[in-house]
């Protein structure tokens, strides 16, 4: 039976200090997550980002779990409003739609979710369009809407010859075809971290939590961002409080929540970092179990004016907020080291 992750996860219940950015006896009830300068990378060029011959900007819904939905058509009909899932393995429709149109059945899977592991359904796309681009010829695992909070779910077996670019400055989606251009423009962004493929998925495998490297996934259909057990025990994380998640499969996930000083990505910082600890089969599908590694949702990804995934060229680019910027030229220019 074929197997598919799926990393998506939304917040069920959060204790309230946490959810102002705090963890009782381990940090002030004021911290809330910042972006700083770690150390200088090479200052950004022109700010242009993408053809604009090659590239589809999209119009973005922000949802009330502060996730991303573009529309697309399913053999015609639509539109949809889609999630764009770096975290999940495969292109997804739900249940509602299934009816609604009456794909042909074509076989069962293994989901595994953060959570879980269940038999679905698997249903055939001839067509699936996001906006001028089209994928064509798929099998679709069938789910329910109420654990996507979407009509379905662009996963990356749609995605590997595209380059996506969350702006969350301008609320757009660009998605940019890159099967003829292979070195997309970095312009107009200060971190471009090289990244190795596994399944798919790009895994950032340089970053460093609180002094221990770590494997980082970006997860765009994500809430919140979710580390494993291997990762705390090599913090040796003491303080934390339980918080409930749900899987894509609608399974409860429970886990421990601690604030991270710092989370670093080629010379970029996040301070005082929320994540919740978890062991999940999702981790184990990517054979991470044993890895210090985390997923980096949206509650994170926000932080940034702009993030890009580059699948053709394997890196991720993060462009950050002017007053970052310059304290990060400056710091390059200076030879020193400059947390803001």
């Amino acid at each position: 039976m074929q197997v598919l992750a799926f990393r998506r996860l939304a917040l069920a219940a959060v204790p309230a200090a946490l959810a102002a950015g705090a963890i009782p006896a381990a940090a002030p009830a004021t911290a809330r997550t910042t972006i700083a300068s770690a150390q200088a990378p090479a200052p950004a060029a022109d700010p242009a980002l993408i053809d604009p011959a090659a590239a589809e900007v999209l119009a973005l819904e922000e949802d009330r779990n502060r996730r991303m939905t573009v529309p697309v058509r399913i053999d015609g009909s639509g539109p949809y409003d889609f999630m764009i899932d770096t975290g999940s393995q495969a292109t997804a429709v739900t249940r509602e739609i299934n009816t609604q149109l009456g794909l042909r059945p074509a076989g069962t899977a293994m989901l595994v979710g953060m959570a879980s592991r269940r038999a679905v359904e698997l249903v055939e796309v001839a067509r699936l369009d996001i906006g001028s681009h089209t994928i064509s010829g798929f099998s679709a695992p069938v789910l329910e809407r109420e654990h996507v909070g979407a009509d379905g779910i662009v996963g990356l077996d749609s995605l590997q010859d595209f380059r996506v670019m969350l702006d969350f400055r301008e609320q757009t989606i660009a998605l940019e075809d890159t099967r003829e251009k292979r070195d997309a423009s970095r312009r107009g962004f200060e971190i471009v971290v090289r990244a190795r493929a596994k399944f798919g998925q790009l895994l950032i495998t340089d970053a460093v939590v609180e002094g221990v490297r770590a494997t980082v996934i970006i997860d765009t259909g994500a809430q919140t961002s979710l580390a494993n057990n291997a990762l705390r025990e090599r913090i040796r994380t003491k303080r934390a409080a339980e918080v409930t998640t749900t899987d894509v499969n609608g399974v409860d996930l429970v886990g421990q929540m601690s604030l991270m000083r710092t989370l670093t990505i080629e010379g970029l910082s996040l301070t005082n970092v929320p994540l919740t600890f978890a062991d999940t089969p999702a981790f184990e599908a990517l054979g991470l179990q044993d890895t210090p590694a985390l997923s980096l949702g949206m509650q994170h990804l926000a932080l940034f004016d702009r993030v890009a995934i580059d699948f053709a060229n394997r890196r991720v680019l993060f462009d950050v907020p002017p007053d970052v910027a310059r304290a990060m030229r400056g710091s390059r220019i200076r030879g020193i080291r400059t947390p803001l």
